[in-house]
């Protein structure tokens, strides 16, 4: 049996209580979690923003080691240590088949599977977005799992999982930030820390950051924020007091609330691109009129999990990391246990701190 953080119902509390995992079976592995961040999107299940099948374990970012594998798993083995994939490419329906592997249309089909048992009632359990991470140990498909990369601790890892593929990738990816251009981060949580990381690594000439809370501006500015600037009303006009009045070419929102997207747009210049990585729920709609959108040029474009492929985009972080120009360090602002969650889940609502990390 191992402990883990079972959310029982959408709008219930989590549950820390243990579960029954079971051997892996064919194609899968076992892992024992080394650290796992807790990230928005793991509260947005809870609250119904996002769905999968429930009960379920939930816990998307984290590292560990492969404690054993199942027949026909060859490119990991016991004793590696691993990076956990969320949504991993089936590698054969439309979107795989144009590259845009971050589209996949099956790459949450594991979610809906059963894997586990609480060890209280018998009851089954789905494994969140894949991989349920938290939890001491868990047992994923085998292409949930990449290894992790040399020189990096896997308690750092975790990181890699989700909030650096997502912020990197946002910038190199979606938004394709250029040397010299200017950006706004809107959103000082864990994505938002690596998002301005990674325009930093880009030679953004320019980094501004965005927040509800006073407190973040030190953390931004160690993220690489050149400014920061408190969220309010006249957000958008300050912003583009800090560029020669013309607005930032390229803005990135992190947040997903539809006031959020509407200044982060306006934040742009005429012909500035704006990326959304933030989840926002239905009722958050946004507006825009016709002649505006032609007056201004602005492209405005989605972006799930970085635009990027796992696979191929570790290594690259990986480098940034052993080279010293991306901090994992910076993200995470504190850590806990297990039970810890629940009061960080109140943090991130409260918009408090960066990443918090689950250390096993």
């Amino acid at each position: 049996m191992v402990r883990a953080a079972v959310l029982p119902a959408v709008g219930s509390p989590l549950e820390i209580t243990e579960i029954d995992l079971p051997e892996p079976g064919p194609g899968q592995v076992r892992i024992k979690l080394a650290a796992a961040g807790v990230c928005h999107s793991d509260l947005s299940l809870t609250n119904g923003t996002m769905r999968v099948p429930v009960p379920a374990v939930l816990g998307h970012e984290g590292a560990g080691t492969v404690v054993s594998v199942g027949e026909g798993v060859t490119h990991v083995s016991p004793g590696d240590g691993v990076v956990l994939n969320w949504a991993p490419a089936c590698g054969k329906c439309h979107a795989c088949s144009l590259g845009e592997v971050w589209l996949c249309a099956d790459a949450l089909t594991g979610a809906g599977s059963l894997y586990a048992r609480r060890a209280d009632d018998g009851s089954d359990l789905h494994p969140g977005l894949n991989v349920a991470a938290f939890a001491e140990e868990t047992v994923v498909a085998a292409n949930c799992v990449l290894r992790a990369p040399e020189g990096v601790p896997l308690t750092d890892a975790a990181l890699l999982g989700c909030a650096v593929l997502t912020g990197y990738g946002a910038v190199h990816h979606s938004a394709r930030v250029r040397e010299g251009e200017t950006v706004a981060v809107f959103g000082v949580g864990g994505v938002g820390l690596a998002t301005l990381q990674a325009a930093r690594i880009a030679g953004a000439s320019k980094i501004i950051a965005v927040d509800v809370s006073p407190e973040k501006e030190e953390l931004a500015r160690k993220a690489g924020a050149t400014d920061y600037v408190v969220a309010s009303e006249t957000t958008a006009r300050e912003i583009r007091g800090l560029t020669g009045k013309q607005g930032v070419d390229v803005a990135v929102e992190c947040v997903g609330r539809a006031v959020t997207i509407r200044t982060a747009w306006e934040s742009t210049r005429r012909g500035g691109r704006t990326t959304v990585v933030g989840i926002g729920g239905k009722d958050q709609q946004v507006t825009f009129n016709a002649l505006e959108i032609f007056h201004f040029g602005r492209t405005l474009s989605g972006c799930v999990y970085g635009n990027s492929d796992p696979a191929k985009d570790l290594p690259v972080l990986a480098e940034h990391i052993r080279a010293g120009r991306l901090d994992l360090s910076v993200l995470v602002t504190e850590h806990i246990a297990l039970d810890g969650i629940p009061a960080a889940f109140g943090n991130m609502v409260a918009g408090k701190g960066g990443r918090a990390l689950v250390v096993f």
